[in-house]
């Protein structure tokens, strides 16, 4: 099956596609209906030297730009997008069976939104002027170097953008691979840089299993990694980059908590709880899989919950009416099986779903269970699926000691109309991103990103910046050296 906007190799290395039959072989699946539509190979030691080497030689000229030079090109990327966000969100819902619904929305333009806010940022890094009497110093942003990212396989040209715009705005360039269950829509971001005006080598893209990325991570050209996974991989990345002392970012999974009080709107907690659930069939890092409903309207939020969950349009992802697609995975909705079988067994209450969706592809029913106690599998481990948890509460500190009885700490939100205790609450939980009567919001322009296992750094806003550079500093003498020798 050969899609419009395919990429035409398996890796795009110094401005062009490239490839190498004697790597693994990568089979690029369309999870609605099980079919191959695209054969690649994973990188072999000699793509990796390419990439490595092109995108050594590119950064000190990339850096040597200003910033309003290299904004210029990003920009351009962000147009370019924009105008091919139709063909673009086609080959995501191919990559990885998300309704276009979501797509043509959301994914390639949110990567046009992050390549566009650092491109116009870009400009504008800049340092301070330290006065010390007769004596000055002065600090510059600098860039770091060769910037590998890692992307997951849930939002492929997004993770692409949100790793790759804010590194080269400050001067790198970056090495990035895709997760290889979603390799296709990385590619085409690399090859619209190029037609931008990037040079050629300043963002490469190559495909593999987890030993092309370990090769990355362990290699001394690269300078940064930035990941996004599971908080296992983070552990054993982050260890391995810092055996050399490379910087990181980590954006990794999370057990995210959503709290409702029985002051809370049912009809926006309801759609709240189902935007942290079941978008993308529930398969996004900081999803809000823990509700905790106040207990005065448990059996009301339960009763509305299961009305509008019968009404979600489950089927083909190329139909625009289709709000709910297949996992990503044959494998991804086995994992989720054998949660939800996990939650049958240990007690929980089945409110509505928790079946596989017989047909071709991986669909699985939007599902809830309710009576979950805090000890519970499905309330402590990431399922990563369509599969939301139901906690009774009645009072707000319980509730917060119990949010908070978590190792991750992604995300987490709150619904209630006391603006005071909705503040109250979000300063008491331990999580790094936060939302107040609404969840999953992901602009640009605001950090996103965790705390405990769920990772160290921040994507996107100004405070990308910070973790794409680094600071120089330069002290100036303007009299005599006064030295006692």
């Amino acid at each position: 099956m050969m899609l419009k906007c395919q990429p035409t190799a398996s890796h795009f290395i110094d401005g062009q596609y490239v490839e190498d039959t004697d790597g693994k072989l990568i089979e690029c699946i369309y999870p609605a209906t099980g079919e191959i539509i695209a054969k690649l190979h994973s990188a072999t030691p000699k793509i990796i030297e390419m990439a490595l080497s092109s995108a050594k030689l590119a950064q000190k000229s990339w850096a040597k730009l200003s910033g309003t030079e290299r904004g210029r090109v990003l920009r351009k990327a962000s147009d370019l997008i924009r105008e091919r966000n139709h063909e673009l969100s086609i080959l995501e819902t191919y990559d990885t069976g998300k309704p276009l619904q979501e797509t043509l929305y959301v994914d390639a333009t949110s990567g046009a939104d992050a390549l566009e806010y650092f491109g116009g940022l870009s400009g504008s890094i800049t340092g301070e002027h330290i006065p010390l009497g007769e004596d000055w110093a002065y600090t510059k942003r600098i860039p770091i170097g060769v910037c590998l990212g890692i992307g997951a396989w849930n939002y492929p040209t997004q993770i692409a953008c949100w790793k790759g715009a804010p590194a080269l705005a400050c001067g790198n360039s970056m090495i990035f691979k895709p997760s290889e269950m979603t390799p296709l829509c990385a590619l085409k971001v690399a090859e619209i840089l190029i037609e931008a005006g990037a040079p050629k080598g300043i963002y490469n893209v190559i495909q593999g299993y987890g030993d092309v990325g370990a090769s990355l991570v362990s290699d001394r050209r690269v300078n940064k990694v930035s990941l996004t996974g599971s908080a296992e991989t983070g552990k054993k990345v982050y260890a391995s980059a810092a055996a050399s002392m490379k910087h990181v970012t980590m954006e990794l999974g999370g057990k995210s908590p959503l709290i409702i009080f029985d002051d809370a709107d049912i009809e926006n907690a309801v759609g709240g709880a189902m935007l942290a659930n079941m978008y993308s069939t529930g398969q996004v890092c900081s999803n809000g899989t823990r509700v905790f409903v106040q207990s005065g309207i448990k059996k009301a939020f339960l009763k509305r919950f299961a009305e509008r969950a019968a009404k979600i349009k489950i089927g083909d992802p190329m139909n625009e009416e289709t709000q709910f697609g297949p996992m990503v995975s044959e494998k991804q909705r086995d994992i989720v099986m054998k949660y939800i079988a996990k939650g049958k067994a240990e007690g929980a209450t089945l409110i509505c779903g928790g079946n596989i969706i017989e047909g071709d592809g991986w669909f699985i029913e939007p599902t809830v269970f309710s009576d979950v106690t805090d000890n519970m599998t499905i309330a402590k481990e990431e399922i990563f699926g369509p599969v939301m948890s139901v906690f009774e509460f009645d009072n707000e500190n319980e509730v917060i000691a119990r949010a908070n009885n978590t190792n991750l700490g992604l995300a987490g939100g709150v619904f209630t109309n006391d603006i005071k205790r909705a503040h109250r609450v979000v300063d008491e939980l331990e999580a790094g991103t936060c939302f107040i009567n609404s969840y999953n919001d992901a602009p640009v322009e605001a950090p996103f990103g965790g705390v405990k296992d769920s990772g160290v750094g921040r994507e996107n806003s100004k405070a990308a910046i910070e973790h794409y550079s680094q600071l120089k500093t330069v002290y100036v003498r303007m009299g005599n050296v006064d030295s006692p020798y």
